[in-house]
């Protein structure tokens, strides 16, 4: 017996030891810092960059020289016949002989450099892969702001979930307390059933609430550990506290932040966007250009009615060739001048993005930095209508229980109470929020 409590107890301290090794602690920069690195999102963001930079070079090397090598065998399984004059070899005037030309078999290993001496769509490929490049860093920083965002949006959402746990198993305990007081007095004669009834509904009410908001953690915590890269049942634990959070987040200096929208990656995505439609027109434009290549081969070749390649008395004959082609486009039923037009089209369209993109963002840093304030503003309204609905609710408890306040009068104010608790609650997370999509929106992160 005393062998299986041993090994009993030494399987709970593994386990517990496992489980704690396992957990993961953050405090919210370290999620931030832990999600911009593991992040599904984001590491696609920088699969990307990597993907342009090598796409960068793939254009690049097609000015490049260009060297291949083909070897060609060739088997006349029936070697074609020709027909030439009888004369030519003494014969009657009119008829013909037959005659095979060349060997049954060959070979030819042939090896060939190929260069670009001028290529207007190859200079403007050159032009677009920079830009693409530049395209996808400037959506990996699009991407590091959101995931940013959603990452303190997330803990915060858990942080509420627990701050209002613990807030309503206090009020449940509390009014369960209550509750016995009240029955006690009640069975004495000395209270109306209704005011034990007006407990009881008042307590279903905030353990129905407790219930829900249980579960609302648990996939709060879910949500967030999506949000880091992690496994959705990852055992995880928040160093922060949703009060200091509020408390570090309440930065005034911000709403006097610069509001250049030339800074915003929004804008710098939108100029990406027109940079690459003038590079587009460009090309259209290059195609009626002529094109010069060189090239230079050089080979040989070895023939034979049998397969005799391989034997050091075979012949072998060189040969090379160098040449230049040069391309120029001439008429192409006014295809080029139309794609030409479509291409301007579509810059001009970029044009006008352009400039309602960074009409759009200064009327959204507007709006965020109204936000923001309007969130430190309620949050210090809603700490002082918590004091007050505290003072209240105390007050009627005392009045209730000294038989001078009525039950429906206590019920109210532990309501007012309740309501302002929840109130206070998601004001202290909407400062952390809004400040939060005003850094995003300026990209102004101080991490």
């Amino acid at each position: 017996m005393n062998r299986k409590l041993i090994i009993y107890f030494s399987l709970l301290i593994s386990i517990t030891m496992f489980s704690q090794e396992n957990r993961q602690s953050f405090s919210l920069q370290e999620a931030i810092n832990f999600a911009l690195e593991n992040n599904r999102t984001a590491k696609n963001a920088s699969r990307d960059i990597e993907a342009a930079e090598k796409q960068k070079w793939e254009t690049t090397a097609t000015g490049l020289p260009q060297i291949s090598a083909s070897v060609d065998y060739q088997n006349f399984l029936k070697q074609q016949v020709s027909l030439i004059p009888a004369e030519f070899f003494g014969g009657n005037p009119g008829e013909f002989s037959e005659v095979v030309f060349g060997t049954k078999q060959s070979v030819n290993a042939t090896a060939t450099i190929t260069q670009k001496i001028f290529d207007g769509s190859y200079l403007v490929g050159l032009q677009s892969a920079k830009v693409y490049l530049q395209i996808s860093k400037n959506a990996k920083e699009k991407t590091d702001l959101e995931v940013r965002k959603a990452v303190i949006e997330a803990y915060g959402n858990v942080l509420l979930a627990e701050e209002s746990v613990n807030i309503l198993n206090k009020n449940v305990e509390t009014l369960e307390k209550n509750l016995f007081e009240i029955k006690k007095i009640y069975e004495n004669g000395l209270e109306e059933e209704e005011s034990v009834e007006q407990l009881q509904i008042t307590l279903s009410g905030v353990e129905s609430n407790l219930k829900n908001i249980t579960r609302l953690k648990d996939l709060a915590y879910q949500m967030l550990n999506i949000t880091l890269g992690l496994d959705i049942n990852n055992p995880t634990f928040l160093t922060d506290s949703l009060e200091n959070l509020t408390a570090e987040h309440m930065d005034l200096g911000l709403l006097e932040a610069d509001e250049t929208v030339e800074n915003t990656i929004d804008y710098k995505i939108a100029e990406n966007d027109k940079t690459s439609k003038e590079l587009l027109l460009k090309l259209e434009k290059s195609k009626a250009l002529p094109t010069l290549n060189t090239f230079i081969n050089g080979g040989y070749s070895a023939f034979g009615d049998e397969f005799n390649f391989t034997s050091k008395d075979q012949k072998w004959f060189g040969s090379s060739l160098l040449g230049v082609t040069l391309n120029i486009p001439i008429f192409s039923s006014l295809g080029r001048s139309a794609a030409t037009q479509r291409a301007r089209i579509n810059l001009d369209k970029s044009k006008d993005d352009l400039i309602e993109t960074k009409q759009r963002l200064k009327l959204q840093i507007a709006s965020a930095k109204s936000d923001y304030q309007f969130a430190i503003e309620d949050y210090q309204n809603k700490k002082q209508n918590l004091n007050l609905a505290e003072r209240i609710e105390a007050k009627n408890q005392t009045k209730f229980f000294e038989g001078i306040g009525s039950s429906f009068e206590l019920r109210q104010a532990q309501t007012q109470l309740y309501a302002a608790q929840q109130e206070f609650l998601q004001a202290m997370l909407d400062v952390v929020n809004n400040k939060a999509a005003l850094e995003t929106i300026l990209n102004s992160v101080n991490n």
